[in-house]
């Protein structure tokens, strides 16, 4: 058969392919031809990109399994891998006068953040703790060179030395807890997990708690947010608005996938969990980003929070909770790409603007570009009728349709916290003296 090897049915893994093998054949072409063939590598990429989620897309409808049913393809993952893939060939698009400037010249950038989205996509689609832990590394070990990518730069080092130390005690841990796991149920099977774990072994609750261990850190929510701040504000801005986008979808949703399919026997366990990580990461991303100075900072703060909102519909545990996550992730990803392409455009002599204080009188100097960036950041702050007051309103009603009145409250409450500080980014641009004229946008 065409799509056959080894028994194994390859037409699910079919786009993962086509990526790996094109991120491959672009890495050959580099190493031959040197750093002359940036700019054409990185346009390979996006197109790669751009056809593996056409191929994603066209794949036979329903359910798909392969791989002793370790990778499964099924509405879900689909629908997360084309917005995963959107977000890497955006970030390319966005990083093109990053990664071919004369000083730098990055023929690796591309093909690093083609592995990562490989990784990114057998993460969405792991059946299995293997599966699942495979994705992670992939995905993860890019990352950290993505990451210390501005070689030049001592707070981009700093930054990747940061996100790698701490990324290897996040994966340790969540490493361990999958052993415990398979040691308590004696599979790897998220669906023999799940019948395991209706014991309500001890063990199978201790392996849980490191397991989500792992996962908040991908998904930089309290309390392993430590690393956000710092690697959001020593990463080029190109690479924070990829940590913004794509890797926070992949993380979500093999988050999604674990408690509500690996552990839907005993949600009352994991749900104590979720529900308290989403309280403390809306209370710190809101208070947090207060008396943050750097732009990239205080976003930073701002996906620690978002993530938390995120995590109030999965802390409902229906399937109503899990489609509110879905749609909360994708609005929140355009909404933070879109902050950061306006952060990415402004530069004054040739500097980027990395203070909120560099945008007071942007509305004179550029309003279109002020009031793009406002709409933005009302979206972002839930203010209706953009697209971040509906993202917030589906998770918080299938929070209130659960009976988790008190953390729908506190979300309510935080988000109002929160709108404080993307509105003085607003009061700034609009009623602050006039800063020097910004260099003409690029984008």
């Amino acid at each position: 058969m065409m799509f056959e090897a080894a028994g194994y049915q390859l037409l699910p893994v079919l786009p993962e392919i086509v990526l790996a093998i094109g991120a491959m054949a672009s890495l050959m072409i580099g190493a031959w031809c040197g750093p002359r063939v940036t700019a054409l590598i990185t346009v390979l990429a996006i197109c790669l990109l751009g056809a593996t989620g056409v191929i994603e897309f066209l794949l036979p409808k329903g359910r798909l399994v392969t791989f002793g049913g370790s990778f499964i393809v099924d509405e879900f993952a689909r629908f997360l891998k084309i917005a995963a893939l959107a977000g890497s060939a955006a970030t390319l698009v966005l990083s093109r006068e990053f990664i071919e400037g004369d000083s730098r010249r990055m023929f690796e950038f591309a093909i690093l953040v083609m592995l990562s989205t490989v990784g990114m996509m057998v993460l969405i689609s792991a059946a299995d703790l293997i599966m699942l832990y495979l994705g992670l590394e992939l995905m993860s070990l890019a990352l950290y060179v993505v990451a210390a990518s501005n070689r030049d730069n001592v707070k981009s080092t700093e930054a990747g030395l940061k996100y790698f130390v701490l990324g290897a005690l996040a994966s340790g841990m969540l490493l361990y807890g999958a052993s415990l796991i398979y040691g308590f149920t004696g599979t790897v099977s998220f669906v023999g997990i799940a019948a395991a774990a209706k014991t309500g072994s001890i063990g199978i609750v201790f392996g849980l708690v490191f397991l989500l261990a792992g996962l908040c850190f991908k998904v930089s929510v309290v309390p392993f947010h430590m690393w956000t701040p710092d690697v959001y504000e020593g990463a080029p801005t190109p690479v924070t608005a990829f940590f913004a986008s794509a890797p926070k979808i992949a993380a979500m949703a093999v988050f999604t996938r674990v408690v509500l399919t690996a552990f839907s026997g005993i949600a009352s366990e994991w749900q104590q969990i979720v529900v308290f990580v989403a309280i403390a990461s809306m209370a710190l991303g809101s208070f947090g980003a207060i008396g943050q100075r750097n732009i990239k900072r205080m976003m930073a703060y701002s996906s620690i929070g978002h993530m938390g909102f995120a995590l109030v519909g999965l802390a409902a545990g229906t399937v109503e909770g899990a489609q509110g996550v879905l749609l909360y992730l994708v609005i929140y990803a355009v909404m933070t790409f879109g902050a950061f392409t306006v952060i990415l455009a402004m530069s004054r002599d040739g500097q980027p603007l990395e203070q909120i204080s560099d945008f007071a009188g942007l509305s004179r100097t550029n309003p279109l570009m002020a009031f793009f960036f406002a709409m933005l950041l009302f979206s972002l702050a839930g203010i209706p009728p953009l697209a971040g007051f509906f993202a917030k309103f589906y998770v918080f009603t299938a929070a209130i349709k659960a009976g988790l009145f008190t953390l729908s409250v506190i979300g309510v409450i935080t988000s109002v916290v929160g709108a404080f500080y993307y509105l003085n980014v607003i009061k700034v641009m609009y009623f602050d003296e006039r800063a020097e004229a910004t260099d003409a946008v690029q984008i």
